[in-house]
């Protein structure tokens, strides 16, 4: 979750959402993601809201945001009347690892109590590779987990050291090895390309680590410089240079070619995966306009065409809560023409495409000039889907104001 919250018009202090944002519910995919604000250390990159123990001091704890959470998921299933079981969960953070096996066996115990979970739920949880071992996997895979995401970012040790990051080089792939060794169904591997000083060959390193691994999802993202960070700091101050944009795309065809070769398939603009099953449901829920309750400091929701987003601090957040008011900071209501834009921005950037009819007049004419200029799939157009092309990915901020 971004540590900026947006602005917006002020949330019901009951929580409460309109009619028109509940009509419909449960047609639509629904899912719950947490959000565990807690970090051993902070990474430079980092511009999530999370928190380390020296910043919290005793002012919030993992004990006072669990019985949070309860009392927020209370609050969902008041607000939402009757809610459909959830068809995903993802804890998110932060480092949710944090909280141990046990920890996140509680987590998941409240969304399952509160809601229920639809068959053959998705159930995932981001973890830290040095804080996990093989007895973790086994505590998750009992607590019903099925899918986790760890934090890998690069193999290369000097490119995680600009990064700050803790783990070892080798970790990330150990861990990917218990987590399947423990029967979880889905492994993903979180990568991060472009950190300055990262040669090609470091990068190949990390894609060879993440094929020994054997994992069926890969997530590979572009660094980005977020202001206010360490990193963001160090680059002002000449410590380091900036990402190179040129750069950034040759490391993205290195990504796409290497894994593609591996039998990995890009679904979304950043994200690889072995078989269809192997994509995250929960993410596509959010590309595709799926409606979820975020649960937790920060976290955002999306019910309707209605998003609210919490406050940001752990003991802000508990004591609304401990009130019996709603966490949320401010909420929005998309308007038609909003919630058009969105469906363009998200759902271009999925290998399936967008339909073209999506597009007005207007917005088809220039589909039909980025085809030509070889930004989208000119096949795919004349079947009535929008597909980037190899290239329309490198690009595809581009294309998506095009067509709005």
């Amino acid at each position: 979750m971004p540590s900026v919250l947006p602005d917006g018009e002020p949330a019901p202090v009951d929580g409460s959402l309109p009619p028109s944002a509940l009509a419909g519910l449960g047609a639509r995919p629904f899912g719950v993601y947490v959000h565990v604000p807690f970090c051993a250390t902070r990474c430079g990159y980092c511009d999530f809201n999370t928190y380390t123990p020296g910043e919290l001091g005793s002012s919030a704890s993992p004990d006072s945001w669990l019985e949070g959470l309860r009392r927020e998921l209370d609050l969902a299933a008041r607000v939402l009347g009757s809610p459909p079981r959830v068809d995903t969960v993802f804890v998110g953070g932060g480092t949710p690892s944090l909280l141990g096996a046990d920890g996140l066996g509680e987590v998941l115990g409240a969304v399952r109590s509160t809601f229920g979970l639809a068959p053959g739920a998705e159930v995932t949880t981001e973890s830290n590779p040095e804080s996990t071992s093989p007895e973790f996997f086994a505590g998750l895979r009992e607590a019903g987990y099925n899918r986790i995401s760890l934090g890998m970012q690069s193999a290369a040790r000097h490119v995680l050291k600009v990064l700050d990051r803790t783990h070892t080089p080798g970790r990330a792939v150990a861990a990917a090895l218990e987590a399947r060794a423990a029967g979880i169904d889905h492994v993903n591997l979180d990568l991060i390309y472009g950190t300055p000083g990262e040669r090609p060959e470091d990068l190949a390193a990390s894609l060879d680590s993440v094929l020994a691994a054997g994992v069926d999802h890969v997530s590979a993202y572009a660094l980005i410089v977020e202001e206010g960070t360490a990193l963001a700091r160090r680059i002002r101050r000449g410590d380091l240079p900036a990402p190179d944009d040129d750069v950034l795309a040759d490391r993205y065809e290195q990504v796409d070619e290497t894994l593609s070769a591996a039998g990995l398939t890009w679904y979304e603009v950043s994200n690889w995966a072995s078989s269809e099953d192997a994509r995250c449901r929960h993410n596509l829920g959010y590309w595709l306009g799926g409606d979820w309750w975020g649960a937790g400091p920060g976290a955002h929701s999306h019910v309707g065409g209605v998003r609210w987003w919490n406050v940001k601090h752990p003991a802000r957040y508990a004591d609304l809560l401990a009130e019996g008011n709603s966490p949320a900071a401010g909420r929005e209501r998309l308007s038609v023409d909003d919630q058009r834009v969105e469906r363009v921005l998200l759902e271009l950037r999925l290998s399936d495409g967008l339909a073209l009819s999506a597009l007005d007049e207007a917005g088809q004419a220039e589909a039909r000039e980025a085809a030509s200029d070889g930004l989208l799939d000119g096949p795919s157009l004349a079947a009535g889907r929008c597909v980037l092309t190899s290239r329309g990915r490198l690009l595809a901020d581009a294309v998506v104001r095009r067509l709005t």
